[in-house]
């Protein structure tokens, strides 16, 4: 270690140590960069890449030597249901394609607590982290009256974990009275729901650089909401300049219901609706042709691809490199745990990988591949330049691996072992230059009292 003299922080009146993290047996940085040498961090910030056989140009106050791990851009969560976590392969949905799941599912979720929420959330959260991911995301759309707060109370509960934290605004209107899929239990006034999207908004969305809490408007999908909703929802989001998000294009069954309810197809009532443009990101996106796909990347749309729930659901395989390639914002995200049961980033980039190969071969699906799914392509999917990549000026947002396990033993190329062999657990994460897990444990949360608190709730919530 050297010394030198430590820089104050221009947001507060702590010192910012400079440390160079250097050795690591692999480098992924989301872009061409060289940083075979390690990365130079001071503050919140990334202040140099060092490129192989290179040192440092800035005086260094700290050496972290990082052999036998591989370092990484946080991995970015685009899509999830923290609620979920508590109904795991609920006997009653199992085995059962989106439609028949979700309408089992329902009769649980409506009897969701604020205390479920936050213990959820923090639960889902903290899994995302433990796998690398500095910056989580939600779509929550069940409110009842019982949880009309459901959004404070997550971020509430976010707060304790130190992770940057995308919520989105769901919403559900159109109950089963109304030719909707979701019981008339767990839709809410539209009026209600607009006004709470704009008052979420004012109240926690951050624009500045650096952004901890970002808010987005969701209502939930084409069949479980208004015509009327899905409008207002993207003038409020043009208004305020918010991100827009929906399920969109998962099944057969959502493309039947919306000939058969509106007369055209998902994307085409999507653009009537005003939401064909980059403000959009988009659950899933499987069931396009060729022509909508064309018109996804025109609009600069973004998708959040899903492989592990769309291959538990059995509802199809999302053609990235097509989506990419037309011009779309290509992202990974784990989907709730109804239907992953898993809130694993680091293996979610596994299972795209195996996945995609299936659409595209060996060759054009690597490692970085996916791993740039979930880096950069989701950093630009929520429209975000500060995250996403180990670069100069970028957000200090780091995950460590370690590869002293048996699955790694004997590789020859650490970057793809980590995707390849299976890597499932952070041993150090960095989030806006804090380190907020080290040895492999989160310095704030007890996960095994959170574990039991959780499973506590999930068997009320069955046994309601």
């Amino acid at each position: 270690m050297t010394t030198s003299e430590m820089i104050a922080s221009p947001q507060s009146n702590q010192v910012q140590q400079t440390l160079w993290l250097k050795n690591a047996d692999a480098v992924f940085t989301g872009n061409h960069e060289d940083a075979t040498n390690g990365i130079v961090v001071q503050g919140d910030k990334i202040v140099e890449l060092v490129a192989s056989n290179n040192k440092p140009t800035v005086l260094i106050d700290q050496e972290i030597d990082l052999s036998g791990r591989v370092l990484i851009p946080g991995l970015i969560n685009s899509h999830h249901h923290f609620y979920q976590t508590l109904t795991r392969c609920l006997p009653a949905a199992l085995n059962k394609p989106l439609f028949p799941w979700l309408t089992s599912l329902y009769k649980v979720w409506q009897n969701l607590t604020p205390e479920m929420i936050a213990i959820s959330s923090k639960l889902a959260a903290l899994e995302l982290m433990l796998s690398g991911a500095t910056t989580v995301s939600d779509h929550h759309y069940v409110f009842t009256p019982n949880i009309s707060n459901a959004i404070d109370i997550q971020i509430e509960a976010l707060k304790s974990l130190g992770c940057r934290m995308h919520l989105t605004r769901g919403s559900m209107s159109l109950g089963e009275s109304q030719g909707g899929l979701p019981p008339d239990s767990v839709v809410e006034n539209e009026d209600v729901i607009l006004k709470e999207s704009e008052r979420l908004i004012t109240s926690y969305h951050e624009r500045k650089d650096g952004a901890m809490i970002q808010l987005a408007l969701a209502p939930c999908s084409p069949f479980s909401v208004s015509k009327n909703l899905m409008i207002e929802s993207a003038q409020m989001a043009e208004q305020y300049d918010v991100l827009l998000h929906t399920h969109l294009a998962e099944t057969e069954d959502e493309n039947d219901f919306c000939l058969e309810k509106y007369g055209v197809r998902p994307l085409d009532y999507l653009e009537q609706c005003g939401w064909l443009n980059s403000r959009t990101w988009l659950a899933h996106g499987i069931h396009f042709t060729d022509e909508e796909i064309k018109k996804l990347g025109n609009a600069k749309i973004g998708i959040a691809h899903c492989p592990t729930s769309n291959m538990l659901l059995a509802s199809g395989m999302c053609k990235t490199l097509d989506l990419q390639q037309a011009g779309c914002r290509i992202g990974l995200a784990v989907d709730g745990s109804a239907s992953n049961d898993c809130s694993n980033m680091i293996t979610e980039v596994r299972q795209s990988l195996l996945q995609q190969r299936l659409v595209y071969g060996a060759e054009k699906i690597t490692a970085e591949t996916v791993l740039g799914f979930a880096t950069s392509g989701n950093a630009s999917v929520f429209h975000r330049s500060d995250i996403g990549e180990l670069s100069v000026g970028k957000q200090a947002d780091l995950a460590i691996f370690n590869l002293n396990e048996l699955r790694f033993s004997g590789v020859g190329d650490p970057l793809a072992a980590l995707v390849i062999c299976g890597g499932h657990r952070v041993e150090k994460l960095m989030v806006a230059g804090q380190w907020v897990i080290n040895n492999f444990e989160h310095s704030a949360i007890d996960a095994e009292e959170l574990k039991s608190l959780h499973g506590q709730l999930a068997k009320q919530l069955r046994n309601h």
